[in-house]
């Protein structure tokens, strides 16, 4: 079955409906759509999985399916998602909805088994309210590959920069998660936003020495895939990059609390590590984006080049987070500097580091990032080591040049 029929009438759908309800969008008092009705549910139905959403008012809506694991992907523009979606189907394995992008929200369920989506259509009702309805029906493996959409990921436009005149470091903050893809979670917190909470004031921090440029890789609570996060360091120009963590791990996985800092590794042993870089790779899955060959085998031999001079320059600024912490007193994990296959760790040319701020699985973790004074303390940490490590890792590439 083809896949462009269906990209077709999704199009087409977004067209009506700018054209027959453009009246309502612009009517007093118009705003989001919302659930409304029944809400969203997918259930079994005679063979098939159907899938309903009702809505306050129709929306520009498009489908595709991705692979690896099978996924159905449809966006909305915009719609908000205040209720759970309910599951009564054995064909689906985990559903996600929330924001995408700025103006998009995301549907992403996860299929069991090979499903093509049959048909799908959006009905609009007298009141103005809309019921977008899609039935599935199985398939091969090898047709649902063969018909698999491309992710429509848009990265924002970003102007490709020299490296700053005045001398300045630009720095590359990029706060985990985000959007569709909250992070941990533990209550109410959410990593995602105690990450932009922090990179915030750490950005605030390193422009007030006015040795630093700052760029964020995110402004506001939208998903950015992995891939596009490094993307946007790299057309910016910047000398160093930092994600920002605060994960949470099972107790299964065992104990853990303090600030870890990681640094790229292929030879992955840490049982933790490598636990959370599967959770920070499955968290892009499962917001629809497929990183499956983003590295051939000559562009991998030309990115090992490249890493064996950034990587001790990259392990020199994780020792310098570490000194910086421990000098203002901060909580470090018991293995403070630990190796991981991070994605957002990959850039060849540029030195990255993650830093784990602290777990939220860990109740004396929690209170610190709550805490204003403690990360206030941090961003200062953070903003010396940085400072250290530039001066060194400038005397010593001088060095290096002679």
């Amino acid at each position: 079955m083809s896949k462009y029929p269906f990209f077709y009438s999704a199009v087409c759908a977004l067209i009506l409906v700018f054209l027959s309800h453009s009246a309502l969008a612009e009517a007093p008092g118009a705003g989001l759509a919302r659930l409304a009705g029944g809400g969203a549910a997918i259930s079994d139905s005679g063979g098939r999985v159907e899938l309903n959403v009702e809505m306050s008012q129709p929306v520009p809506w498009r489908v595709h399916t991705l692979d690896g694991p099978p996924r159905l992907i449809v966006d909305f523009a915009e719609l908000v998602w205040d209720a759970a979606l309910e599951v009564d189907s054995g064909s689906v394995l985990e559903v996600n909805t929330g924001t995408y992008r700025p103006g998009w929200s995301r549907l992403v369920v996860v299929l069991r088994e090979p499903l093509a989506v049959d048909s799908a259509e959006m009905r609009v009702a007298d009141d103005g309210s809309a019921l977008l309805t899609m039935q599935l029906i199985p398939t091969t493996a090898d047709d649902f590959r063969d018909n698999a959409g491309i992710d429509p990921v848009e990265v924002p436009p970003v102007v490709a920069a020299p490296p700053p005149a005045s001398g300045r470091l630009r720095v590359a903050l990029d706060p985990g998660h985000g959007g569709i893809d909250p992070g941990a979670e533990d209550g109410d917190l959410r990593e995602a936003e105690l990450m932009l909470a922090f990179a915030r004031k750490l950005k605030e921090v390193l422009l007030r020495t006015g040795r630093f440029e700052v760029v964020m890789t995110r402004e506001a609570d939208v998903f950015v895939p992995l891939e596009a996060r490094m993307t946007l360091a790299r057309a910016a120009g910047v000398g160093v990059f930092l994600s920002l963590h605060a994960d949470s791990l099972a107790e299964d996985d065992g104990a853990a609390s303090g600030m870890t800092v990681y640094t790229l590794t292929d030879n992955l042993t840490d049982a933790v590590a490598l636990r959370l870089a599967e959770r920070h790779a499955q968290n892009d899955i499962l917001a629809g984006v497929d990183l499956a060959g983003t590295e051939d085998e000559i562009a991998f031999v030309l990115l090992d080049l490249a890493r064996r001079e950034t990587m001790p320059r990259s392990e020199a600024l994780a020792e310098t987070i570490v000194s910086g912490f421990r000098s203002y007193e901060l909580a470090l994990n018991s293995n403070p500097h630990r190796r991981g296959s991070f994605t957002v760790l990959k850039a060849a040319e540029v030195p990255s580091v993650l830093v784990e701020l602290g777990f939220l699985s860990s109740d004396r973790d929690r209170e610190r990032l709550m805490s204003e004074e403690w990360s206030a303390r941090a961003s200062e940490a953070v903003r010396d080591a940085l400072l250290q490590w530039a001066d060194e890792d400038f005397l010593m590439r001088q060095g290096f040049r002679k």
